[in-house]
Order: C-alpha cells, then structure tokens, then sequence
C-alpha cells in the first residue's frame, strides 16, 4: 500500500506551494518519531506539563443503569480541558526542531485554538489562530483564552463562517509564509503526513486504555466508543485496538437535527469519495459534488469531512459508524453529569449518547472517550 493512502483514501492533493513544506515535514517527522530522545522530552512534557496518564474512571452509577461495566477514559482532566494537547505539544515540539517562527492553526469548538496557543506560549512560538465567524461568537471564552495566552485569533468571515472556512484561511496565509511557519493541523485529515503524524501523538490515549483496562479488569473490552468530527480523538483511541477484531470499535457521528442535507454532520453515514482541505476522503456532497452546509449542537463536530483513515476503517468496516442526534446528546450531556459528576463537551456527549441508547450483554465492558469537558458548552446547554 503507499504510505500516503489508506485504500483509496488520503493523498496529497495541494498546489505545487505546499509540496516541499510536506515533504520537509514528512522527512523531520519521520527522523524524530523514532529519536529515544525526542519521544522522551515529548513525554516528560506531557506528564510534567499536561498531566498524563489520564485516569481511566469506573462509572458506578451509570454501569449499574445499563447492567454492564463502563469506563471513562478522561481527557477533560488534561490540561486546557481536551485531548487536544496530546497533539499540539508533540507537533510545536517538532516545529521548534525545524527551526519554525510561527505556528499557524485552524480551530472550531475553540479547543484546538486553546490548545495550540497553550503550546506556543509553552514553547515561546508566536501562535497565529484561524477561526470562523460564528464560531467566535458561540465560543467567546475560548476566543479570550486564546488572546490571553498571546495568540492572535483570526475571524474568518467567508463562506458559513465555521471550521471548513477557517482551514481555508489558514492553508492560503500558509501558502504565503511557508519557509518560516509551521501548520499546527489540529485532527488526523489534511494531505500526507498530517493524518499520520495527529494519529502518532494522540495514539497516547489508547495505548494508556489498554494498560489501565488490564489493571482493572484483567482482559479487554469489548467496546471502544468515540465521537466522531475530524477524529482525532477517535483514532486516538481506536489505534492501539484496531488489531484485535473481537473489539467493537463505534464511531459517534452529528446527527444534527436529523438525517437530512444541510442539518447534520454524519460524514461516514451519510458522505460521498470527494477532495477537500489535500485529501480524498469521505464528504457531504450535493449531486454536483459542491461542499454542503452542515450542522451539528457541538461546534467541534460541524465539518462537512473526516479523516481519511477512518473512511478507510468504515469502508472496511472495522468500525462502526453511528450518528446521534442533538436532542441525544443533550440528554446524555446531562444524564452524564448527574450520574457521575463529570460534565463532558457536547462532542463526547454524542459517544455517552450511543452507551445510553444500547443494550448490552451482563459483564461487557465498555470504554468511552470523555475527549474533553463541558465548559465551554454551559451556555449551549442552558435552558434546553
């Protein structure tokens, strides 16, 4: 198989602008993923900085509703509240080996934009952070988090003005600034290297789940359940049980308002082979092949795409693709906090949403990914 594609998934479809920077990229990742000492200062920072491992959390009450054992992998108690550092510490990291100036990054629900702005302030990189009008609006504490940690935030205000827009914006500043920025991508889709390399960072997380559901319950689970937007939380955590085929591995999609074009985000249920942002992938098409609007309660899950890799796993069905509605995930948003007293961000919801849905054989065990916490969605939430 070439190493770019997963099957016919994947690729490096960008102008000629943007092939020596990939193929830079490709070759220092390549040299540093397998340095002892790169990947030991990648994980001292980590541990020191982010607070890994995160706990693996036996879900009593919520077990004891579905009759079956549940774990919460807790990403929400890595520092700036979402797995998102897992993959901005490891690439400002390889940045700063290249000999970068700037990091340049694309952001939805505000989570990545935080993130990587955390990492620049970290490592004393300017951060320069693209981000789509409406989004700015719907995740204002972000945007301050952002401008407090000495990033400059970037509202785009062309086309729906939301994550598609924003990667837009930043692949054309890229374009023009090159040699001396480096494109911080903040999920496991993009051209060749970047689905590999988001993938090779926050594989942390399922390597962690696999040591800590050993410890605990001495075999593996039975489900791993992850939502779905880019899916770099999903591959994160899926990676590691890929191999083993007696794992049900669930991919939580946006179901939106519901399973009609322009009002959901369901990309592996409902999408079409297209090119968008420098792969092939799946996407939500019209018949003409145009980018349709979508929708989805979690601003992080409201692109039109998914990773290649994972069109790839649904194709092959090796995971499961599901799509849960808003008024789904609202429910579980709060089911999930009154049965464990752990808010989640409306994007793991939407895995906690397909756990609540489901029967289950007594003495499954399940994992979800809580791939960040829910304050930044108080506002959404209140009221419904």
């Amino acid at each position: 198989m070439n190493r770019k594609y997963y099957g016919e998934f994947g690729g490096q479809y960008v102008p000629e602008v943007f092939m020596p920077a990939l193929e830079e990229l490709e070759h220092s990742f390549r040299h540093y993923k397998d340095s002892d000492a790169f990947r030991s200062e990648y994980r001292r920072i980590l541990a020191d900085f982010g607070g890994r491992p995160t706990p693996l959390t036996f879900a009593e009450h919520l077990s004891h509703l579905k009759r079956c054992r549940i774990y919460l992998k807790r990403e929400d108690l890595l520092h700036t509240g979402a797995h998102k550092l897992n993959n901005t510490v490891g690439q400002a990291l390889l940045a700063l080996k290249m000999k970068k100036k700037e990091l340049i990054a694309e952001t939805g629900a505000g989570q990545h934009g935080v993130s990587v702005a955390t990492a620049g302030a970290y490592f004393n990189i300017p951060v320069k952070v693209f981000m789509g009008a409406e989004d700015v609006k719907r995740q204002a504490l972000n945007v301050f988090k952002m401008k407090l940690l000495g990033a400059e935030v970037v509202p785009v205000k062309k086309g729906q003005r939301t994550l598609k827009d924003a990667i837009n914006e930043a692949f054309r500043y890229w374009s023009s600034h090159v040699k001396t920025s480096y494109y911080l991508l903040g999920s496991v889709m993009g051209p060749y290297p970047y689905p590999e390399i988001v993938k090779y960072f926050q594989s942390i997380i399922g390597q962690e789940v696999q040591s800590q559901i050993l410890k605990a319950e001495q075999r593996l689970p039975d489900y791993i359940v992850a939502c779905v937007g880019g899916g770099s939380n999903a591959m994160g955590i899926f990676n590691t049980f890929i191999p083993n085929k007696k794992i049900r591995l669930i991919a939580c999609e946006a179901g939106g308002r519901q399973l009609r074009p322009q009002l959901h985000s369901a990309t592996l249920n409902k999408g079409r082979l297209g090119v968008l942002h420098g792969m092939k992938t799946l996407l939500l098409t019209d018949r003409f092949g145009q980018i349709e609007k979508v929708h989805s309660i979690a601003p992080g899950l409201d692109y039109p795409g998914v990773g290649p890799e994972l069109s790839f796993l649904a194709r092959t069905k090796r995971i499961e693709p599901v799509s849960i509605n808003d008024d789904e995930a609202v429910k579980a948003f709060k089911v999930l906090s009154r049965k464990t007293g752990i808010i989640p961000a409306l994007e793991s919801a939407h895995a906690v949403a397909w756990v609540l849905k489901s029967r289950f054989k007594p003495g499954n065990i399940a994992v979800i990914n809580i791939s960040g916490r829910g304050d930044k969605d108080l506002n959404t939430v209140h009221g419904l």
